[in-house]
């Protein structure tokens, strides 16, 4: 498979993302089926009632970025099969001269060295045997360590979870099952949770991670202990970003390339450290959660903080800093408050603050009046809708800020309230295909249904539709006179409103 094909699946498959869109907090919470491969490579399915589920990420906005960006690959590398080659071309840089450039300058031990590249070859020789699925998968996550050694970004710092990543995608692939997408994924005898992204192999579920052990310390005293395993094996996976320990993704996702990092999972293991240090008064965790704030002090692409005119924004894609998504933003805000509270640190109340006045600024604008949205208009799916509205809970809990506290009485109000529709068409020509125009106040599912002069049903379908004005392409109607329209919508949590109108056509 080349290169550019590669990306191209990659760039197909990305809307199957899942990540950094968890329902966290324990009140929205669900178990999530996860598969652990045990010894000899046998995989069991499970419960693990302390990961939490993963809700679907809706599908960016159809195709016009990845389209472009896969189809300039494809024009650049043509293109320079079109030149006349170079007579002198500097080396090339590969993943394993850049190992062998950090053995060199002493950032790594000969016998480190010697671990990883036998490692690295032994995925290759791996992906060499394999076909189909599984040597696309382990391919795509070799090829993402090549492009984070070609972008300069291979330290010896990340060497150690881009090994963690390379060896157990060479164990799942060559021993596992294929999962479905958005599968969790774990290993025995670890505590760390991995999910499956179709194109980019097995990759660690840093948010999910961290979300396991909020969730065993909420469990109670019983799970300290594995709560503290948790931490334990992800401590250190952090790499020094923005000058501060920072778990990061490595791989490409909606035109971001690895590694890069959000506040979202940076909040959550900032709030995960909290309660450690809450359960076991142990300082250290208190002390590497300072040390982790230094991602929100610094701006994109490195750190996560766009300053604002009344405080800042804290983005949930390190490399899509005008990308606004609420629900990120709010759960970043309640680990930071968290420890703030825990610790009396003057730098996280400081934060927090910066970014409550944001918040706050912003939380009514994704209020549509009958539904919440993702980031601007683009309204939730149902389990987001939801989400968003227990960070709204726990941020009126802990401020007492009118804002929050009434925006989730709306947004929970809105999971029992019927959509609005409004028939805006009133004449339409005889004999051309026409468009049945209507308002709509929620997203929903909508079914119209054109009933002729003399009784007879016309026409007849349905399609799902944002909020707003929208419409129906129906086909020409032969005859002159008064034609009943019947438009009816179910909304997201399963509310029903129905409306009768006319229309004519002359």
């Amino acid at each position: 498979m080349t290169s550019v094909h590669r990306r191209a699946v990659r760039a197909a498959l990305a809307p199957l993302l899942v990540v950094l869109v968890l329902a966290l907090t324990s009140g929205v919470a669900h178990a999530a089926t996860v598969l652990v491969m045990g010894p000899g490579g046998h995989v069991t399915t499970r419960q693990d009632p302390f990961v939490p589920a993963a809700a679907p990420t809706p599908a960016p906005p159809p195709g016009a970025t990845r389209a472009t960006a896969t189809t300039a690959t494809a024009t650049t590398a043509a293109a320079a099969r079109a030149r006349p080659a170079k007579s002198r071309k500097p080396p090339q840089q590969t993943f394993a001269s850049q190992l062998t450039r950090l053995r060199n300058t002493g950032a790594i031990t000969p016998a480190a060295y010697a671990t990883y590249n036998s490692n690295f070859n032994a995925a290759l020789a791996a992906e060499r045997r394999l076909r189909g699925t599984r040597a696309t998968e382990l391919e795509a996550v070799i090829e993402n360590l090549h492009d984070i050694a070609v972008a300069g970004k291979l330290t010896s710092g990340r060497l150690p979870v881009l090994f963690e990543i390379l060896n157990d995608n060479r164990q799942w692939w060559t021993s596992g099952p294929i999962p479905a997408g958005g599968q969790y994924v774990e290993f025995a005898g670890s505590q760390l949770v991995w999910e499956y992204y179709p194109g980019q192999g097995i990759e660690l579920q840093v948010l999910a991670t961290f979300g396991k052990a909020d969730g065993l310390y909420t469990a109670g005293a019983a799970d300290y202990s594995q709560m503290e395993q948790v931490l334990a094996q992800m401590i250190p996976l952090a790499v020094n970003r923005g000058g501060g320990p920072t778990w990061e993704y490595y791989f490409h996702f909606d035109g971001g390339s690895p590694p890069w990092t959000s506040a979202m999972s940076q909040g959550t293991a900032i709030e995960a450290l909290t309660r450690a240090y809450e359960a076991t008064h142990n300082d250290s965790y208190l002390e590497l959660a300072h040390r982790a704030l230094a991602l929100f002090t610094v701006r994109p692409p490195i750190g996560v903080r766009v300053p604002t005119a009344l405080g800042a924004r804290y983005v949930q894609y390190s490399f899509t800093p005008g990308t606004s998504i609420i629900n990120a933003f709010l759960q970043s805000l309640i680990g930071l408050y968290d420890y703030a509270q825990v610790s009396h640190d003057p730098l996280a109340q400081q934060l927090f603050n910066a970014g409550n006045a944001e918040a706050q600024a912003e939380v009514p604008h994704f209020d549509t009046g009958a539904w919440s949205l993702y980031q601007p208009g683009v309204e939730d799916p149902l389990s987001y809708h939801e989400l968003v509205t227990g960070f709204l809970e726990q941020l009126c809990q802990r401020t007492q800020a009118p804002v929050y506290c009434i925006t989730a009485q709306h947004f929970t109000a809105y999971l029992t309230t019927p959509p609005v529709l409004a028939l805006l068409t009133q004449h339409v020509r005889k004999g051309t295909a026409s468009a049945i125009w209507f308002r709509l106040s929620k997203i929903s599912r909508v079914g119209i249904v054109v009933i002729g002069p003399g009784g007879n049903t016309l026409f007849a379908t349905s399609a799902t539709f944002g909020y707003g004005t929208r419409s129906f392409s129906i086909p020409a109607l032969k005859h002159k006179g008064t034609y009943t329209i019947h438009l009816a919508a179910t909304d997201l949590a399963g509310n029903f409103s129905r409306i009768v109108g006319t229309i004519q056509v002359s």
